[in-house]
C-alpha cells in the first residue's frame, strides 16, 4: 500500500502546484490552500473511480444488461449525481460545513478529558508484523466503516422521514453504474456526518479514509451496475454482488417490511460486505432479476412522482419529509 499512496501522493502534490495553487493565487484566494489541496485529492480520486468504471463496468453492463430499455435520461441525471459526487465537489462542501463544527465537539470533549481512541495503535501489538501494518490497518477500518453503513442503511428503511429522503435513490426503475450516487442531498449529509464523525473518534488517517471511501464507492458501482452477474454460493456470501443488490432494490422486496405494501423494512442491506445482513438476519439469497424501484411507481398503486430530474427528486424529496406522513 505504501508504494501507491506515495505514487498517488507525488501526482497530487504536481496537480496542486501546477493547477491548483497557481489558480489559488490568481484569484486571490490563497487562504483556501489547505482546502484546495483536499479537493485535488479527491477529484484525482474521483477521476481514477471514473476512468475504471468507464473502461470496465461499462463494457460489462454492454456484454450481459439485465435491462436492455433503460431510459437515456434516467441514466443521464445519475450521470449528474454521480459527477457532483465523484469529483469532490459535495463532499468538499460537507467538509467546509462540518469540518469547523467537529473540530470545536472534539475540541470541547479533549477538553473535558474525553478523547477517541486511535485505533491503528490499539490493535498493534495484537500479532507484530500483522496487526501492525498498514494493510490491517486498512481492513479494520473497512469493517468499522462498512458495518456503520450497514446500520446507517437500515436507519433509512426504518424512519419514516429518513425513507422519505432516501426514496430519491430507490426510484430508479433502471439501475446501472451510475446509479449509486442517486441520493437526496440531504440524506448525503447526514450519512457523511456521521461517517466523519466516527473517522475523528476512531482517528483514521486522512490516506486511509480516501482509500476506504475510493473502494467503497467503487464496489458500490459495481453492485449497482446493470448487468446479469452473481459472484457464485461463497463469492455472494463474501462481497456484495449486483445481483444480491439488485434483490434490495427490487419492487416490493428490498423496501417493504413483514407487514406488506407500504410498510418499512426491506433486505440486504451490506454495502461490501453480505456477512452483516447474515449476522443480523436480514440476507436474501434466493431472489433473481426482478424489476427495481418502489412499489408506490406502479399505476395500481398510484403512480407516485418521485421526479424525473436532479432538482425536482431534490424538491419532491423535502416535501415527502415535510409532509405529515412522510413515507
Amino acid at each position: 500500500m505504501m508504494p501507491l499512496g506515495e505514487a498517488f501522493g507525488q501526482v497530487q502534490q504536481t496537480l496542486f502546484e501546477s493547477v491548483a495553487q497557481p489558480l489559488l493565487f490568481a484569484m486571490g484566494q490563497g487562504n483556501l490552500l489547505e482546502d484546495a489541496y483536499d479537493a485535488t485529492g479527491w477529484l484525482l480520486v474521483g477521476l481514477l473511480q471514473l476512468g475504471i468504471m468507464l473502461a470496465f463496468f461499462g463494457p460489462l453492463q454492454r456484454w450481459r444488461p439485465v435491462d436492455r430499455h433503460a431510459e437515456p435520461h434516467d441514466e443521464r441525471v445519475d450521470i449528474l449525481y454521480t459527477l457532483i459526487h465523484r469529483l469532490g465537489l459535495f463532499r468538499l462542501g460537507v467538509f467546509c460545513l462540518v469540518g469547523p463544527l467537529l473540530d470545536g465537539l472534539f475540541g470541547a470533549a479533549a477538553v473535558h478529558g474525553i478523547h477517541g481512541i486511535q485505533l491503528e495503535a490499539w490493535m498493534a501489538p495484537w500479532w507484530p508484523g500483522v496487526s501492525d501494518t498498514a494493510w490491517a490497518a486498512f481492513v479494520a477500518y473497512l469493517l468499522v466503516f462498512d458495518l456503520l453503513d450497514y446500520w446507517i442503511h437500515r436507519g433509512q428503511h426504518r424512519l419514516d422521514r429518513w425513507w422519505a429522503l432516501h426514496a430519491v435513490h430507490h426510484s430508479q426503475r433502471h439501475m446501472t453504474m451510475w446509479s449509486d450516487n442517486r441520493n437526496h442531498l440531504l440524506d448525503d449529509l447526514l450519512r457523511d456526518v456521521l461517517i466523519a464523525l466516527v473517522a475523528r473518534a476512531i482517528g483514521v488517517p486522512p490516506g486511509q479514509f480516501v482509500a476506504i471511501v475510493a473502494c467503497t464507492q467503487l464496489v458500490e458501482s459495481l453492485s449497482h451496475a446493470n448487468i446479469r452477474l452473481s459472484f457464485g454460493w461463497l463469492g455472494e456470501r463474501l462481497l456484495v454482488s449486483p445481483r444480491f443488490h439488485r434483490q434490495h432494490h427490487a419492487i416490493g422486496v428490498g423496501h417493504e417490511g413483514e407487514a406488506g405494501p407500504g410498510s418499512l423494512g426491506g433486505c440486504n442491506f451490506a454495502v461490501l460486505f453480505p456477512i452483516w445482513d447474515i449476522l443480523f438476519r436480514t440476507a436474501r439469497f434466493d431472489g433473481g432479476l426482478e424489476p427495481t424501484g418502489i412499489r408506490d411507481q406502479l399505476p395500481e398503486y398510484g403512480g407516485r412522482d418521485y421526479g424525473r430530474g436532479f432538482w425536482s427528486q431534490q424538491w419532491l424529496g423535502l416535501r415527502r419529509l415535510l409532509s405529515r406522513h412522510p413515507a
